[in-house]
């Protein structure tokens, strides 16, 4: 009997949660905001007439996916970075269409900035 009751102290202890680090949020943002980067220099940097043969449509093909990713997923973490900020409670709806709005309004805000950067 003992035995077992030991088995679910050392389960529990390992099943226990963890909080995850603090700067967590941060290092994920700024990865993918890194990526989105990247993959906007790959695709600004392939030719034209390179596209002419399959074979080289890889690359770019993986960097608009990539970025593409890495883009949605930076205006989702900031969105709902702002939206628990805000912590209104409301109906589902309200909900949903103050979501909608954050991501809106974040698209534009990362988009205005990379404007910005490339002039």
């Amino acid at each position: 009997m003992s035995e077992s009751v030991e088995f679910e102290l050392l389960l529990r202890r390992a099943l226990a949660p963890i909080d995850p680090p603090a700067d967590l949020a941060d290092r994920v943002e700024t990865t993918l905001a890194n990526l989105a980067g990247l993959a906007a220099d790959e695709l600004e940097s392939w030719e034209l007439r390179s596209m002419r043969d399959p074979r080289n449509w890889v690359r770019p093909a993986a960097a608009v996916v990539v970025g593409g990713t890495a883009g949605a997923a930076l205006v989702l973490l900031r969105a709902r970075r702002r939206s628990r900020r805000r912590g209104r409670a409301g109906s589902a709806w309200d909900a949903a269409e103050r979501a909608l709005h954050d991501v809106f309004g974040e698209t534009r805000r990362l988009l205005d900035d990379e404007l910005r950067l490339r002039r």
